[in-house]
């Protein structure tokens, strides 16, 4: 993910810390709440999903933020160390999304009145409506060094001993005393940041960090999935890949023409600029980092169908119009008859950046047909993989959307649908340019217009003149195919490094946690804090995402889930002689700790950020101040957990990688009744977390049972 500089930046940044959990009222379009998830940003090795999404406080604590997603029903309702460190950064990243824990309603969003919006938000219909608010939107603070400093050190004493700790404090005094090196820094940030030609100081120097120059595999350090619920109605691979396809253009054509209803966190329009990289874009492998390329939509009307390794150029407009769902089924049923297997070429995106860069290059050494062959996969709308694969368990399912077999994709774009033999489907996501939040949005809102059957998917006119999708041709020389079987070897062998396991608790969900009075997310968070204790008597540093899309360009910053509170907490669990009435009130402090420093983070008070940014404007041969030295700095952005909360009635699993060798990715959803726990790690024993995980849910149970208030009697 990041370079070497980039000691704190996440890798997945899909992170996703915000949980959103969706009901849907008759008549009404679905309703998303987002219950705080922790998107990953992670100091580590794998970028965390930054999927992510928002981060949000408790919905029982309003004075919290909450953030509103625009979920379009139906288009008549809406508009419609250090390569540990900078590893875990750059998986941190991709965890990205949530601020505090709350939960939030995406209720069908009407369009806002701007008249009721305060200053400095103002629209420019110029901009067309999805874009309208984007150039008022407030520009993401910079905190003083004096918060930030309280902040840090209130983070790092329940990780560090005493001597350490106040080593590490002595590090801080200096950096923040007047005139000292921090402040000088923290001029230049200040001046960074109030230049009018900046409209975020961290954007550049971030996505460079936790992504574009991130060497690892996207595959599985940044990529994220998504798995859908079943379509009983679809079985059929061929009638499944058509629906989705259908919707997805419908929200496709208001992506592009702008007329998507914006992001609402508190009433206020959020960051949309990052729905320009969702179609029509990929990233390319480059030296000494990647790059985004975007194409015009209206030039590149074509998604892009993998078979058996096989490309298909699919047109989805033929004369100006449309494909139907009849039409699209009948030029995926056409794939499914031509398609042979044939060298993949697709591999080569799973291999280490550089490694792929030099592929690249050899590829298209090797014949100027696979420059045209490279440009149509490139700039394809979206990409449609039909997999051979039929997934059953959560555990399968999850498998064959985080990774697959590492051929039948292609691991560069953004959009990746996949649908297998039996008609399960799922989503895979690249995570450089765009969080989880917009993706997440995109995903669920094909889902409701497939179930609410809210589409025309019957239309059984097929058009005499629809030509058979044109097979994307590569011209393989002993050279690509070398490349191409080192990349099958070293994805097998990466791949085979991981454990992945699926934690399904069916003993309550956020039901139930509502009437412990706590906020299901928090609770959760400690739920897992709790686990890591069980199975390593301590607790490590832990990344959560809170969303800052609230600001222009805003992506995520990290909420440091371990406190003093929840820590306390922990060891009372693990005492035998503590009386439960101390456990609970221990436990209420150690979620009230998690609330807040979430909030803070989501108004772009967190430290890693900061910090991040202060040593970045630090000159070439400068002398690195005694805080970024301290062993505390890199211990304590090494995220030995990564996690993040993501809830949706269409979705029955997502997840991600651990973001480093030490540690594990957990993403949690949170449904009414149930609990869902994606846990993966590289061989530390996935099985044993999801068992802890487990356990701890039965004791947080029993503990907090007894303060539940018994009905009042009806007279």
């Amino acid at each position: 993910m990041a370079p070497q500089e980039a000691q704190k930046v996440t890798r997945h940044g899909v992170s996703v810390a915000t949980s959103l959990c969706f009901s849907k009222p008759a008549h009404t379009p679905p309703t998303i709440v987002l219950q705080n998830h922790a998107g990953h940003f992670s100091l580590g090795r794998a970028p965390l999903l930054d999927l992510i999404l928002f981060s949000f406080p408790p919905v029982d604590t309003p004075s919290l933020p909450i953030v509103m997603f625009a979920l379009a029903s139906s288009r008549s309702s809406y508009s419609s160390s250090s390569r540990a460190v900078t590893s875990t950064l750059q998986r941190a990243s991709r965890t990205s999304a949530a601020t505090t824990g709350a939960r939030t309603a995406i209720m069908a969003q009407t369009k806002r009145n701007s008249s009721s919006l305060p200053k400095p938000y103002a629209e420019d219909k110029s901009k067309g409506p999805m874009l309208r608010y984007q150039e008022s939107l407030p520009k993401l603070p910079v905190p003083t060094l004096e918060e930030t400093a309280k902040r840090y050190l209130k983070t790092l004493h329940p990780l560090l001993s005493q001597s350490e700790f106040e080593r590490s404090q002595k590090a801080v005094e200096e950096f923040v005393k007047p005139g000292g090196a921090g402040q000088k820094l923290q001029e230049k940030l200040v001046a960074k940041r109030e230049d009018p030609n900046t409209k975020n100081w961290i954007y550049e120097w971030w996505n460079d960090a936790a992504y574009l120059a991130y060497r690892d595999p996207v595959v599985p350090y940044v990529s994220y999935f998504y798995s859908h619920r079943d379509d009983r109605k679809r079985r059929d691979p061929a009638k499944r890949a058509a629906a989705l396809s259908t919707a997805i253009l419908d929200f496709k054509s208001q992506v592009d023409a702008g007329t998507l209803e914006p992001e609402y966190m508190k009433k206020l329009p959020i960051c949309m600029d990052s729905y320009k990289w969702m179609f029509n874009a990929s990233r390319v492998a480059a030296h000494p980092k990647d790059y985004p390329v975007k194409f015009s939509p209206d030039q590149n009307k074509h998604m892009v169908v993998i078979r058996k390794n096989q490309f298909f150029k699919l047109p989805t407009e033929v004369d100006g119009k449309q494909l139907n769902t009849t039409e699209l089924e009948t030029q995926f049923r056409r794939i499914y008859e031509r398609a042979e297997p044939v060298a993949p070429v697709g591999a080569l995106t799973t291999e280490n950046r550089d490694i792929w860069a030099d592929a690249r290059q050899i590829l298209l050494d090797a014949s100027p047909k696979n420059k045209a062959a490279l440009e149509a996969i490139e700039s394809s709308s979206f990409v449609v993989c039909l997999d051979d694969a039929s997934p059953v368990t959560l555990e399968e399912r999850a498998h064959q959307y985080w990774h697959g077999d590492g051929a039948n994709r292609w691991f560069d774009k953004p959009l990746q649908f996949i649908i297998n033999e039996n008609g399960t489907s799922g989503f895979m996501g690249e995570h450089s340019m765009m969080d989880g939040t917009p993706t997440h949005r995109l995903n669920d809102y094909v889902n409701d217009l497939i179930f609410g059957n809210k589409l025309d998917f019957d239309d059984p006119a097929v058009r005499s003149n629809l030509a058979a999708p044109e097979v994307i041709r590569f011209e393989i020389t002993p050279k690509v195919q070398a490349e191409i079987e080192r990349a099958q070897r070293d994805f097998t062998d990466l791949i085979g490094q991981h454990q992945l396991a699926v934690q399904a608790y069916q003993g309550y969900g956020k039901g139930l946690i509502k009437k412990f009075k706590c906020s299901p997310d928090a609770y959760v968070q400690m739920l897992i804090q709790l686990a890591y204790f069980k199975m390593y008597g301590q607790n490590r540093p832990t990344y959560e995402s809170a969303a800052v899309r609230r600001f222009q360009l805003g992506r995520t910053e990290t909420c440091r889930s371990v406190s003093d509170e929840s820590t306390a907490w922990c060891r009372a669990m693990h005492d035998p002689k503590m009386d439960d009435k101390t456990r609970v009130d221990l436990f209420r402090k150690a979620v009230n700790s998690q609330i807040e420093y979430i909030a803070s983070a989501s108004e772009g008070k967190g430290v890693d950020r900061h910090l991040f940014g202060l040593k970045k404007l630090l000159e070439p041969g400068q002398e690195v101040p005694a805080i970024y030295q301290d062993p505390a700095y890199a211990y304590s952005s090494s995220w030995y957990l990564s996690t993040s909360q993501l809830s949706s009635e269409f979705f029955n699993g997502y997840g991600w990688s651990q973001v480093i060798d030490d540690g594990f990715g957990i993403a949690y959803m949170i449904n009414e009744n149930s609990l869902n726990l994606n846990i993966v790690s590289k061989g530390l024993g996935s099985d044993r977390m999801s068992y802890y995980l487990n356990e701890a849910a039965g004791e947080m149970r029993d503990l907090l049972m007894p303060t539940v208030e018994a009905p009042k009697a009806k007279l």
